[in-house]
């Protein structure tokens, strides 16, 4: 997948790159595009385990986790010491990761992250 981003500039100032850039492509109009990968775009559904692991990655990147207290089962707030607003942001990077689009009733029941790996397992295998 193409995201058309930087205009043609890019070319002109490739002189004062050390190394080649390899994410930038130039198409014919003069555009150059950032090609990315979404994992959550493939075909099939994920199984639990690879949810389970995705969504312990995205706890454990987010800044004010303490990493001794992180499991599946800690509670955002309790055990963790996350307010609301932090837990509304962990929804919102959930939904980025596994793209998908939680409602606000589904999103407010998410407190652990097991209750995360189940909402959205539920989601992705949803027919």
């Amino acid at each position: 997948m193409f995201c058309r981003i930087i205009p043609s500039v890019a070319k002109s100032n490739t002189r004062f790159m050390t190394k080649p850039l390899n994410f930038l492509k130039v198409s014919q109009n003069g555009l150059s595009a950032l090609q990315f990968r979404s994992y959550a775009d493939a075909t099939g559904s994920l199984d639990k385990a690879a949810i389970e692991s995705r969504v312990l990655n995205l706890l454990k990147d987010f800044d004010k986790v303490t990493q001794g207290k992180l499991s599946l089962d800690s509670h955002f707030v309790k055990d963790l010491g996350l307010d609301s607003l932090d837990q509304v942001e962990i929804v919102m990077a959930l939904e980025d990761e596994f793209n998908v689009e939680l409602p606000d009733k589904v999103a407010e029941e998410i407190f652990t992250g097991r209750e995360a790996v189940e909402k959205i397992f539920a989601d992705k295998n949803a027919i």
